[in-house]
């Protein structure tokens, strides 16, 4: 049976304090070889979930719960720039150093990430903190394009769902995705249409901002620089927070996501329209590094830049037969 210590740290959401027990839960009822156990676990001292009904929190455990954990999970929480807990990085550092998971939503990758164990590494957190997570962290490899992003033994979500991508990923880790798939569908069926609906009125609210095209040229025309999110502010002659609002309501990204997507695209075309090197293209798109383009291209298309390349080229005209004079 896998141990799947949560860590209840002050201020999470309450249904991300649930959706492990739902998804694990329902995994097991519906799979007879599927077992887990669920512990709940926090520092010492008082906690509340988070807004806007706020309930006390008593868990079963304390810090010791995550001691023969296979999985520490670290859900969401208020206050991500706030010193965690004492004890509580300790705690982390032992799981990771004893071979368990780490895995965290949202927020809580603020946490993980104050252990260390991140840097180095790739990570997402939930979009509204993408920035955030990169300036104060600037030795994790951000992906802003992220659901769920694995990295040796640390598995890091956006949020969605209060975490239940990351739940219904750890559960393909471990049983396969047939038994994540059929989870998936028994949890989250009934909610495409809803979803589907709330997407189209986010996406008619987003087309209303607008103010953006200077900086979104200047952007495109400076993709092989070292571009910063104060390097976009600056640009705006705006406040970082205010390009990010900004931005998510006239692209419906986040600067590092769109900036990211933009580059891509560039990508994309010089592969197909010329014959530069790969290594080159990563050079005049910003990337850091060939690997760092050959990662993200495939996370997005699905393959690679080579592959991409071959697929998309032109067909040489076949040659007409020679006629004899006659």
């Amino acid at each position: 049976m896998s141990v799947i210590a949560v860590l209840a740290l002050d201020g999470i959401p309450g249904h991300q304090l649930t959706t492990p027990a739902l998804v694990f839960g329902t995994a097991s009822r519906d799979h007879p070889d599927v077992a887990y156990e669920i512990r709940l676990c926090a520092p010492p001292g008082p906690h509340l979930t988070g807004a806007p009904a706020p309930l006390r929190i008593t868990t079963p455990y304390d810090l010791a719960g995550l001691a023969d954990a296979d999985v520490v999970l670290i859900p969401g929480h208020d206050h991500p720039r706030a010193a965690p807990a004492p004890g509580v990085l300790a705690a982390l550092d032992a799981a990771a150093a004893r071979g368990s998971r780490l895995a965290a939503v949202g927020t809580g990758t603020f946490t993980l990430a104050a252990t260390g164990l991140l840097d180095g590494r790739r990570a997402t957190t939930a979009w509204r903190h993408i920035e955030e997570l990169a300036e104060l962290h600037p030795r994790i490899d951000v992906d802003p394009l992220g659901t769920v992003v694995e990295d040796g033994p640390f598995l890091t979500a956006a949020g969605v769902f209060g975490g239940m991508d990351l739940c219904l990923y750890l559960l393909g880790l471990d049983h396969g995705r047939l038994v994540a798939d059929r989870t998936s569908r028994e949890l989250i069926t009934p909610l495409h249409d809803y979803a589907d609906d709330v997407q189209k009125t986010i996406d008619d609210e987003l087309t209303e901002s607008t103010g953006l095209e200077p900086t979104l040229r200047w952007l495109e025309s400076n993709l092989h620089q070292p571009l910063t999110l104060r390097d976009l502010a600056a640009h705006a002659r705006t406040s970082v927070s205010s390009l990010t609002r900004r931005f998510q309501a006239h692209t419906g990204m986040s600067p590092l996501q769109y900036l990211l997507r933009v580059r891509l695209e560039e990508a994309q075309r010089l592969l197909i329209e010329t014959g530069t090197p790969i290594e080159h293209i990563a050079a005049r798109t910003g990337f850091t590094s060939p690997a760092a383009l050959r990662r993200h291209f495939h996370t997005l298309t699905g393959t690679t830049p080579r592959a991409y390349r071959q697929t998309h080229q032109p067909e040489a005209p076949t040659p007409r037969p020679r006629q004899d004079p006659a």
